[in-house]
């Protein structure tokens, strides 16, 4: 009898493995001994229509899938994480759900990784105010606390500092990460839509500390530079109410005060800019170089800061399209401890074999790597 259950489950279990899901197109690390995070560009568009979201919710699924695979460490989100932050009276021509509702899909969509992988947020202009900015306002800290990661996220919240209404919040905060291989820890710290000075001068007193000074640091904003159409210039001023007031900080004041100034700031990510698609003879077209941006210069150290824009709202279609064909980026760490690898990806036209040699976009803006010396 024991023999004969030792079979079944055997078969079981070979029944089992032979129907595993296929993957169309597996992604790998290109060594297997590195980490990676994972880079998301202003979620709006896949929110503001709900036939869009089960895009965004096909990005979650993948990052869960591959957390253990790709040794994902954290998935780092641009922000504008909702097209209008407190608004109910729909404008049907580009968006058909109230504020309360593209918050609650966002962070529903987000709570595929909860516990899985730790996600972070520079919440954008479209995450403040009554449409966009108007104001200090944010339900960003009512759906996305640090308790409903767990330890995953709070086993590696160092810091944080509040919000421009007073409210402890992930706006302004600082994660601590050990990458395989990497001798110095890596600290990101995430910032509101146009940092205040006072999260600015947080930010900075804490990179300088005698505890995160050897640290590499990543900083996560919204808004920061532009794309490659508009020569990838840091931003000097922003129109709306939000930048126009005193003490609240543009791009170019962010190199000023802090990022040209601290020498362990590494890698600046953002994402805000983009244009629209291309008009051409046959039609629009979608234009990736116009939703990233990409530009190195050196601090007061001499070391170099790398600084990445990376946007997805109007790929797949425009403003109004799909919210962004499903495109991420994957940051690999390689086991030396210096080499970043960036690779550009859609689980979406990953998922089926039909379509997954549109997955990889690999032109030089795409596919590069850089050295953090």
């Amino acid at each position: 009898m024991k023999r004969i259950l030792s079979v079944f489950f055997i078969a079981l279990s070979l029944s089992a493995s032979l129907q595993a899901q296929h993957r169309a197109d597996r992604q790998n690390l290109s060594d297997p001994a590195s980490s990676s995070m994972i880079l998301l560009g202003d979620p709006q568009g896949y929110v503001k229509y709900d036939l869009n979201t089960p895009i965004l919710d096909l990005v979650m699924y993948w990052i869960a899938d591959n957390a253990e695979h790709l040794n994902i460490k954290a998935a780092l989100c641009t922000g504008d994480l909702v097209e209008q932050n407190d608004n109910n009276a729909l404008n049907r021509n580009m968006l058909n759900r109230t504020s309360r509702q593209m918050w609650e899909t966002v962070s529903r969509s987000f709570s595929i990784i909860d516990g899985k992988v730790p996600h972070l947020h520079g919440p954008g202009n479209h995450d403040y105010g009554f449409q966009h900015a108007e104001d200090e306002h944010t339900f960003f800290p009512d759906y996305f606390t640090a308790e409903r990661q767990g330890s995953i996220l709070l086993d590696r919240l160092v810091a944080e500092y509040p919000n421009r209404e007073g409210r402890a919040s992930l706006e302004n905060a600082a994660f601590e990460f050990q990458l395989d291989g990497w001798k110095r820890k890596i600290l990101v710290i995430t910032a509101e839509f146009a940092p205040s000075d006072g999260a600015v001068e947080w930010a900075k007193k804490l990179c300088l500390s005698d505890k995160y000074k050897d640290h590499y640091v990543i900083y996560l904003t919204h808004s920061y530079m532009k794309c490659h159409k508009c020569g990838n210039t840091v931003t000097p001023t922003e129109k709306y109410p939000l930048t126009q007031r005193p003490g609240n900080n543009s791009g170019v004041q962010l190199w000023e005060k802090l990022f040209s100034q601290v020498p362990n700031v590494r890698l600046v990510l953002c994402g805000h800019h983009g244009h629209s698609q291309e008009k051409t003879p046959e039609g629009k077209r979608d234009r990736y170089d116009w939703s990233v941006g990409w530009r190195v210069d050196r601090n007061v150290a001499g070391k170099n800061v790398y600084q990445m824009m990376f946007n997805v709202q109007t790929l797949g279609g425009g403003y109004e399209g799909n919210g962004g064909d499903g495109w991420l980026r994957i940051l690999e760490f390689m086991p030396d401890g210096k080499t970043v690898k960036v690779r550009t990806y859609s689980p979406l036209f990953g998922i089926s074999p039909l379509t997954r040699h549109l997955a990889h976009r690999t032109s030089e803006y795409d596919q590069f790597d850089f050295v953090i010396d």
